[in-house]
């Protein structure tokens, strides 16, 4: 048995690097705020936090500038975007907010929620609580509908990049 002693705490650049080892998927969280769409590009979307009430969750920086407004919207769509839909993951996290949806034409119901046509999933759904959690808020949501397709290739964020996925 090897006895490892640990270093001391590691700094944000350590932990991005190790956490790059560690796929996630990549999500559109958006809705339709003051007649504009809006939308954040998470990897930190966690499924099936809970199936009775169904929850997922998502971790946003408290530096976000767009979840203020996103958290306040009646309903938020969920789009788990395709390794097709790979350009638009990087337009839609775009820092100029006035041109993330420029050429994209998204699907909004009528309580605002938004969604990216063609993604593999979607999910729409309301805010349920929220956590801060250090330099994070952890938001919970309550999953109200879902619509996936077969076959659609994952999008995930890996070693810094943006992968595709084959589901089977």
């Amino acid at each position: 048995m090897t006895i490892l002693a640990r270093t001391s705490a590691p700094s944000p650049e350590e932990l991005r690097e190790t956490f790059s080892h560690f796929p996630q998927g990549v999500a559109l969280i958006g809705a339709e705020v003051d007649g504009a769409p809006l939308g954040l590009v998470a990897s930190t979307l966690t499924v099936g936090v809970s199936l009775d009430p169904p929850l997922v969750s998502v971790a946003v920086q408290k530096t976000s500038a767009t979840w203020p407004f996103l958290r306040t919207a009646p309903a938020l769509g969920i789009s788990l975007l395709g390794i097709h839909q790979s350009h638009l993951a990087k337009q839609l996290a775009s820092k100029d907010r006035a041109q993330r949806f420029s050429g994209i034409d998204p699907v909004i119901t009528g309580d605002g929620a938004l969604t990216i046509p063609d993604s593999p999933a979607l999910l729409w759904t309301r805010l349920y609580s929220e956590v801060e959690a250090g330099d994070h808020t952890v938001a919970l949501l309550e999953i109200l509908s879902a619509s996936s397709a077969d076959g659609e290739d994952a999008l995930v964020f890996h070693r810094s990049e943006f992968k595709g996925m084959k589901v089977s």
